[in-house]
């Protein structure tokens, strides 16, 4: 590389459960500068998913997110005038980032009235390892799989 590589900004614990990972999420959901109602939003999920299962919030929370978690991605590769998908592993990084915002999205694109209600019922469907995020990771490990005989291209 012809630059020095940046340095990895330090994200300070969220006020409620003192988790750095909670923080990264909320930033992650944020919109416009708005960080105390994404903050609200995230809360109130929590809450809305303890009082549904009867279980902590939290916990249910961090296994959607690693059920979510992809291990492998695709990425184009042009290889003499034709375009391969070529499987690539993941940083840890961009691995909770993806889970992330694949989270985020699908949880915006739901049916239920409130940002929290649709929040928690994403987080609930994927702790279960079903909903369209579950679905979305097992369709990035299926394309991965389908292209494995090209990961020879990689480098």
């Amino acid at each position: 590389m012809r630059r020095r590589s940046s340095k990895e900004r330090i994200t300070l614990p969220d006020p409620r459960f003192n988790n750095e990972v909670v923080t990264k999420f909320v930033h992650n959901m944020m919109l416009n500068g708005k960080k105390n109602l994404s903050y609200t939003i995230f809360y109130e999920a929590v809450d809305k998913i303890a009082e549904k299962t009867g279980e902590d919030g939290l916990e249910i929370w961090k296994q959607a997110l690693t059920n979510v978690t992809p291990a492998v991605e695709v990425k184009s590769r042009r290889v003499g005038g034709a375009t391969f998908q070529i499987p690539m592993p993941i940083r840890d990084a961009r691995r909770q980032s993806l889970a992330m915002k694949w989270m985020i999205g699908f949880a915006r694109k739901r049916n239920e009235r409130s940002m929290a209600d649709k929040l928690a019922a994403e987080i609930i469907a994927a702790s279960k390892e079903e909903g369209a995020t579950y679905k979305k990771k097992e369709d990035v490990h299926r394309m991965a799989e389908a292209n494995k005989a090209f990961s020879h291209f990689r480098f």
